[in-house]
């Protein structure tokens, strides 16, 4: 007796894999690349629809943006005065800047509060001393309590001593609010006559220190050193 074909086995296996697996990888060859040619179509009208979208200031400004020349970008300006100052005396010391700027017109200031964020303190320290004539420090009772300000105070008196220019442009200043007593002052700092708020002869020792001639000179040393360091860098 015989085997017979099974009923329940129409198609066997070994005979439908071949026809079924060229059929079917004809088949999905086709199917992927229809797919590919639909998404390059619909990626390529999504792209042109976005650049038809975009206004056309937009378009102009994304297509300079690697072109636009150093020489547009914002100018940097040497400032007339910034002012070194305890952590918690920042209110004090932003009413001594515009103090400086309003009622005398010595600007423009700024106080070391306002330094660009996400630098580290001695560089902020470095561009804050050397991109101003005067350097003033707020000598009040929060003063000598700031570790961090007694670093800045010696750092700006050796800045001062070491470059001829920035010779007497350390500034103490005793404010009206909270200001440091003169037997409390570092010997160093006592050695520099300060200003005195209080002082009847305050408006006449902001004139006589804070000379536009001084500035004008700072001011031009400092273009010909950032010109000269920007010439160095890109030789």
């Amino acid at each position: 007796m015989g085997i017979g074909k099974s009923k329940t086995d129409p198609c066997p296996l070994s005979l439908s894999w071949g026809k079924s697996h060229s059929m079917d990888t004809s088949q999905r060859h086709h199917e992927s690349d229809s797919k590919k040619s639909e998404e390059i179509s619909l990626r390529g009208a999504a792209e042109h629809r976005n650049a038809t979208e975009m206004p056309t200031g937009k378009q102009e400004k994304a297509e300079g943006v690697e072109e636009m020349p150093e020489e547009e970008a914002e100018e940097e300006v040497f400032l007339k005065f910034v002012i070194l100052h305890a952590e918690d005396d920042t209110d004090e010391a932003l009413r001594v800047q515009s103090l400086l700027e309003n009622d005398f017109g010595i600007k423009p200031g700024i106080i070391f509060a306002e330094m660009p964020c996400g630098r580290q303190h001695l560089q902020n320290l470095d561009d804050a001393v050397n991109g101003s004539a005067w350097t003033i420090l707020l000598l009040t009772e929060n003063f000598l309590r700031d570790t961090w300000c007694k670093f800045q105070f010696y750092t700006s008196l050796m800045n001062s001593v070491n470059r001829q220019h920035k010779y007497n442009s350390v500034i103490p200043m005793r404010p009206l609010n909270n200001p440091l007593p003169r037997e409390r002052t570092p010997f160093a700092l006592r050695t520099i006559n300060a200003l005195e708020e209080d002082s009847r002869g305050f408006p006449t020792q902001v004139e006589r220190i804070f000379q536009e001639s001084v500035y004008k000179i700072q001011q031009t040393i400092w273009k010909e050193t950032r010109n000269m360091a920007q010439r160095q860098f890109t030789a």
